[in-house]
């Protein structure tokens, strides 16, 4: 399952959840074999990182942390960022009057979620304790399983923290978010990931200064990290289970020309780092608002004609396992929407990165989707297409329509004549220039300019035809 949160931890069998004893003091004693990450996990207020403008004195979720406040709150940010740590020091808030059950929307249904609320109105009534009720990955969750949670959240039965890493507006239903207050987490700034590390390598919970964490295998795991705490806990975790292990060999008694004396630590170096580490994994999913997020970064930095933030972005999306079909058909409406007749050339570009993507697959096509993504940033811009056919559309929305001219209608059919369809229409070709005075447009849209081309590209040529064509057209020949 997803590991969402800065230490975020997996329901287990009998209460416990990843390491956790899941006691009334929220679950602050991991086990001695649990993950770094687990037994790293904040016991107070103190110990938590980043967050800063929500931690801040008299923020609301400072006041929840510390007792002064009781509502129910989504927590929504992308993973590592610190989402079950504050659920688990809200259920310790006020003294440790409450009491933290942790369910996993993967695993739970309506029934677990039923038992849960009964059991915790009978503890308030039994004992006057509240309830915490932790939900990972809320989003997961269906409608009905979501509605299950509203008499108890309306009643402050339950104090509902859920995480998501997806934007609450699209995966939780209204009711439960006008219930709720919604606070988003941001990733972890370099500096706090740092501070992470530092205290992991030092800690008598964490590795109690058994390695030595050189400069560049820090920077090695905050690159790593990418803002994820507990991504960077088990990189480093790995990298100094294979320095350690590798140290435990060369001191092997039975060989007395041993390498290390057990007077230095192992080191976590670079090296350390790319042994244990062999990719990091993308943030991304394809149903959630990072989907969203990824494809508007990347189309707006085509836009801004910025061809390295916008390979970037579809590296991320390539990687990630982004359905290559849907990046081709955003770069060919991009090709119309954003360069339009500036290059004609983009379009047809555009076009064919699709056929390679239909036609040859990944990940050769990636090659394919790169060259039309370099050839439309660089391209030069012109948003008049679309600029000219919106204006017309709207127009036609307001009932600028108009009756066809006369001698535009189709001819082709007896009688057509005797109506005066065709009838006076002129034949561009037989006119030696091949433009001619005739009017197109219904008559209520004479004279009306849609399409303004712009100066930049193939679109400054335009600029210098269309008006000498409208002159023609409309019968001024000033």
């Amino acid at each position: 399952m997803s590991t969402d949160g800065l230490f975020d931890l997996d329901p287990g069998p009998g209460g416990a959840v990843d390491g956790i004893d899941d006691s009334d003091d929220g679950g602050a004693t991991p086990r001695p074999d649990a993950p770094l990450a687990v037994r790293m996990r904040p016991r107070s207020l103190d110990e938590v990182v980043g967050q800063a403008e929500l931690l801040k004195p008299g923020a609301p979720l400072r006041r929840l942390l510390d007792g002064g406040a009781a509502a129910s709150v989504l927590l929504y940010g992308p993973p590592g960022t610190g989402k079950t740590t504050l659920a688990r020091l809200m259920a310790r808030a006020g003294g440790g009057a409450r009491h933290f059950v942790a369910l996993s929307a993967l695993s739970a249904g309506v029934k677990e979620l039923r038992a849960v609320i009964e059991e915790a109105r009978r503890r308030r009534d039994r004992s006057g304790t509240s309830t915490v009720l932790f939900i990972d990955e809320v989003h997961r969750f269906s409608r009905t399983q979501q509605d299950a949670l509203l008499g108890a959240v309306e009643d402050r039965l339950v104090l509902l923290v859920a995480a998501t890493t997806e934007n609450p507006s699209f995966s939780v239903v209204s009711p439960l978010l006008s219930r709720s207050l919604v606070l988003q987490l941001t990733s972890l700034g370099e500096d706090d990931v740092r501070g992470l590390l530092r205290r992991a390598v030092a800690d008598q919970r964490g590795l109690a200064g058994a390695v030595v964490l050189a400069e560049d295998g820090e920077e090695a795991l905050i690159r790593l990290a990418a803002g994820d705490g507990r991504r960077a806990l088990t990189a480093l975790e790995a990298a100094a289970d294979g320095v350690l292990g590798t140290a435990a060999d060369d001191d092997d008694p039975a060989d007395p020309a041993g390498g290390a004396t057990g007077a230095e630590s192992p080191v976590v170096d670079l090296d350390a780092v790319e042994r244990a580490v062999t990719e990091v994994a993308v943030r991304y999913d394809r149903a959630g608002d990072q989907h969203y997020d990824v494809i508007s970064a990347f189309i707006k930095s085509i836009r801004g004609s910025d061809p390295d933030a916008a390979l970037h972005y579809l590296a991320r999306m390539i990687v990630a396992g982004e359905d290559a079909r849907f990046i081709a058909r955003r770069l060919m409406v991009h090709a119309s929407e954003d360069i339009g007749l500036a290059d004609p050339t983009a379009l047809p570009a555009a076009t064919a990165a699709a056929q390679v993507v239909q036609l040859v697959g990944m990940p050769e096509a990636r090659i394919a989707l790169a060259q039309v993504t370099v050839h439309l940033a660089t391209a030069p811009k012109s948003n008049a297409v679309i600029t000219a056919i919106d204006s017309a559309m709207a127009d036609v929305r307001a009932g600028a329509v108009g009756t066809v001219p006369a001698h535009l209608r189709d001819g082709h059919y007896a009688g057509a004549q005797k109506l005066g369809n065709a009838v006076g229409y002129r034949y561009p070709h037989d006119d030696p220039d091949g433009v001619l005075r005739q009017q197109y447009p219904p008559d209520d849209l004479v004279a009306t300019d849609y399409y303004a081309p712009t100066g930049r590209g193939h679109e400054r040529t335009l600029a210098e035809r269309l008006p000498k064509l409208r002159r023609v057209v409309r019968g001024r020949r000033d």
